[in-house]
């Protein structure tokens, strides 16, 4: 089992690499879908509905599937020998800050759900700073990955 891992190593890699970009495409996209969403919808007749659509195939045509094969890739690669060292802080911040962009996920597809109920009591102001949490939780991300502190 040990050299299967090693063998698809590399592509399970870059698998992980490419549904990751995915992921956080959707991330910073959909609270910027919700500031339109707050701001126009109610300006033209139709448009929430055609905003509705776009939140919904981006959180399960891109962003859902994404998430999912991040997941699945990124545990693979904890399972493969030799790859992470414990010891370290990287892979427990790595760890935390990847549960947070989990949550913050689920808690935009719910906002979805309040747009849907018409009970959105978010403004336009609040989903712009939102979208810096997926910035955040990169950051910490990529930063725990590379320097391995």
């Amino acid at each position: 089992m040990t050299d299967f891992l090693f063998i698809l190593y590399p592509w399970i890699k870059s698998l992980h690499i490419m549904a990751v970009i995915s992921w956080m495409a959707g991330l910073f996209y959909l609270p910027r879908l919700y500031v339109y969403h707050v701001e126009n919808a109610g300006s033209v007749e139709g448009a929430s509905a055609i905003f509705e659509t776009m939140e919904l195939k981006l959180l399960q045509v891109i962003m859902r599937p994404a998430m999912i094969v991040s997941w699945v890739c990124g545990l693979i690669l904890v399972m493969t020998p030799g790859i992470v060292d414990w010891g370290y802080v990287w892979p427990w911040t790595k760890g935390a800050s990847v549960i947070a962009m989990t949550w913050f996920h689920h808690w935009l597809a719910l906002r979805r759900k309040d747009f849907l109920a018409g009970r959105n009591s978010l403004t336009g102001r609040q989903f712009r700073m939102m979208n810096e949490v997926p910035t955040i939780l990169m950051v910490i991300i990529v930063v725990s990955v590379v320097v391995k502190f």
